[in-house]
């Protein structure tokens, strides 16, 4: 599937390799624009919609790898073929997957608070009732769609967030099949040992990447992986500490 995409050319006369941006569940290709302005200089940025996400086509299938080989369809397009990946959330498996599946083209892979194991607790029930209240009432409204959101979710930022996919009375992504094929979200099949670097940045306040309970499991995946946590963060880390995220960012990519 071939997928919305926006590139950056970089304005440097030496190209550090491409910067590929990935976002998380119910978001869109701004959603990383902190990282593609911090990095645009040296590097041509390419921020992607996901399928049934933006402006990216719609479909009743959500594996991370179809996700995965949407990506490499849509960079082949653009005539991508060495690549830095940085991926958020279910962004970040999508980028786990994407390293998989062309480990030769990907140079290194950043994941922003995920880890590449099977979730059993949703994180997203009342925000799924939410967005059902607000499409079954056909409002047109952000102000209308905010109070009625604002019966199952307390944080005006999450809100906030959403509602960047809601034009002309309508959610941007494909709600029905994101909640039909919630599980697939949630899961991970285990990968082989990855030879890429890989940093994993975690957001100390957030309970997606927990060490003391998946390290043996992370650590025979991603052999290489280096993990930083930024204080005082949640699972928006990006956005909570943009400079420090993009400090490690930086060191990461200045190594070896």
């Amino acid at each position: 599937m071939r997928l919305n995409a926006e590139i950056t050319k970089a304005n440097a006369i030496q190209r550090q390799p491409a910067l590929v941006l990935i976002h998380g569940l119910f978001g869109s290709l701004s959603n990383l624009g902190m990282l593609a302005r911090a990095f645009q200089e040296t590097h041509d940025v390419i921020q992607i919609d996901l399928r049934n996400h933006g402006l990216s086509p719609h479909s009743n299938q959500m594996s991370y790898q179809l996700m995965a080989q949407d990506v490499v369809e849509t960079l082949d397009d653009m005539n991508v073929q060495q690549f830095h990946i940085i991926g958020h959330s279910m962004g970040g498996k999508v980028a786990m997957h994407l390293a998989n599946l062309v480990p030769h083209r990907v140079v290194k892979l950043i994941v922003l608070d995920m880890a590449p194991v099977a979730y059993q607790k949703s994180h997203h029930d009342q925000i799924f009732k939410a967005l059902e209240e607000v499409q079954k009432a056909q409002v047109v409204s952000r102000k209308e769609a905010t109070e009625l959101m604002q019966k199952y979710i307390n944080e005006i930022g999450v809100i906030q967030f959403l509602l960047k996919s809601f034009r002309n009375g309508q959610w941007l992504f494909n709600l029905d099949a994101l909640k039909q094929q919630y599980f697939q979200i949630l899961s991970w099949e285990h990968l082989n040992p990855q030879s890429n670097e890989t940093l994993f940045l975690k957001g100390e306040l957030s309970d997606y990447i927990n060490l003391e309970r998946d390290n043996d499991l992370i650590r025979f995946q991603y052999p290489k992986a280096k993990f930083v946590t930024i204080d005082g963060t949640g699972h928006w880390l990006h956005a909570e500490k943009p400079s420090e995220v993009i400090k490690n960012i930086k060191d990461f990519f200045i190594i070896n």
